[in-house]
């Protein structure tokens, strides 16, 4: 990146309101100020500004003028958002007597820059420049890392956003701080971990934050054999990817649009699979207390209840095996891949499961009933039972090892079936 000290400018045109309403005390800051100086393109607008004063006024006066949406988030400490079609602005009070007190309570330099937009004017004190320019995380000083402990994983993350490394004394602190983590509240370590679980470099700096001792707190089982398949799983889809075409490559991460495999929750599943217990009683109990949803825990612990059926090194697997496997997992299949390619689980037979999991019409992986419930009661003048459910099971297993073929062989040899079972 070329220096920007004395050239860099950025346009009004961005602002989604009349710079005359924006008072000339006020300063863009954060996150919207380092990506313009990286050229870094935002999807959505997010904007920050510090005001000295008239922080509600100024954000209500906008609101009203442009019929945009406004609320104030805290009465207190004066911050409101008044939100646009094409993104949200937020004002807030300045804290400290000037804009340089305001940056000296950020967490890192490359947040430290402020932008006025009536001066066309850069505040750097603490240098964010230069460290944007060598892609360094670099904190402010150690008091602002403990006023707010989860500065300590934002710096994994935005390092992970930006690739940017995290600067040697900075780490140190990081380490030296890292039992503040126990005080942060669930939800935001989640989300922390979350982006990361989604980018592409993610698990090398999973690898880095429990070197750092803040991934301990939260998974505590956590060991090299989990850092080694977090790679594993990545290495997994450089696998796919080569081997697969791009559409059933896309397919089997149910990718669209503008997806990247990373963005992909199958493959997000798959890494945080990784970093829990492999005791499913301790996995539950990790994934909660991290506040994930049903959802996510239900599809973690499928895949580690399933794994073990593999990992004796089958080479011989049974069609009915099989039918039961995909049966479980539903569409969690591919996270179940994913993690078995990953412990290198006889990959040979997992790459065969995924060519059946990808053809729609394939009947191990897809299979189309040949008859209902309701067809046995009505045929065999059953009533309901759990009888009923292990008939099902018994001609779906017949149909996909060929035996029958139609929905009248599938009711004769519900009947046979039946008779054996009685007779026994």
């Amino acid at each position: 990146m070329k220096p920007l000290r004395s050239s860099f400018h950025l346009s009004p045109n961005i602002l989604p309101f009349d710079l005359a309403l924006l008072p000339p005390t006020a300063y863009l800051v954060g996150g919207m100020v380092r990506d313009a100086l990286l050229n870094r393109k935002r999807d959505y607008l997010d904007l920050d500004f510090a005001l000295p004063n008239l922080v509600i006024e100024t954000a209500k006066k906008i609101a009203n003028k442009y019929h945009a949406g406004f609320v104030v988030l805290d009465d207190k400490r004066n911050i409101a958002r008044v939100v646009f079609k094409q993104g949200t602005v937020d004002f807030a009070q300045q804290e400290g007597d000037s804009i340089e007190k305001d940056l000296s309570r950020r967490d890192f330099t490359i947040n430290a820059i402020a932008y006025n937009f009536h001066k066309q004017k850069l505040i750097d004190p603490f240098h964010g420049l230069k460290d944007l320019q060598i892609k360094t995380m670099r904190m402010i000083s150690v008091k602002n890392l403990q006023d707010d402990p989860l500065r300590l994983l934002r710096a994994y993350r935005q390092a992970a956003q930006l690739n940017f490394t995290i600067e040697t004394q900075t780490r140190q602190t990081i380490v030296e701080l890292s039992s503040l983590i126990n005080q942060i509240a669930a939800e935001r370590v989640q989300s922390e971990f979350n982006y990361l679980l989604g980018n592409e470099g993610g698990s090398n700096w999973f690898i880095q934050i429990e070197q750092d001792g803040l991934l301990k707190p939260w998974f505590s089982g956590t060991n090299n054999n989990n850092l080694q398949l977090l790679q594993g799983v990545d290495h997994s889809v450089k696998l796919l990817q080569n081997r697969l075409t791009k559409e059933d490559f896309n397919d089997f991460f149910s990718l669209r649009g503008e997806d990247t495999v990373y963005s992909s929750s199958l493959l997000q599943r798959a890494r945080l699979t990784c970093l829990v217990s492999n005791d499913a009683k301790i996995a539950k109990e990790e994934l909660i207390n991290l506040k994930y949803s049903n959802q996510d825990i239900k599809a973690v612990l499928k895949v580690l209840s399933n794994l073990p059926s593999l990992e004796k090194d089958k080479q011989n697997i049974s069609l009915r095996e099989i039918y039961f496997l995909f049966l479980e997992l539903g569409n969690i299949f591919p996270i179940f891949a994913l993690v078995a390619l990953g412990k290198n689980i006889n990959n040979d037979l997992i790459l065969k499961l995924i060519s059946h999991y990808l053809d729609p019409q394939d009947k191990l992986a897809h299979p189309i009933p040949l008859i209902t419930g309701h067809d046995l009661i009505n045929y065999l003048k059953i009533k309901p039972s759990p009888q009923l459910g292990q008939l099902l099971t018994e001609v779906s297993i017949a149909q996909i090892e060929g035996k029958i073929e139609n929905k009248a062989e599938a009711l004769e040899f519900a009947r046979d079936y039946l008779v054996n079972l009685n007779s026994i």
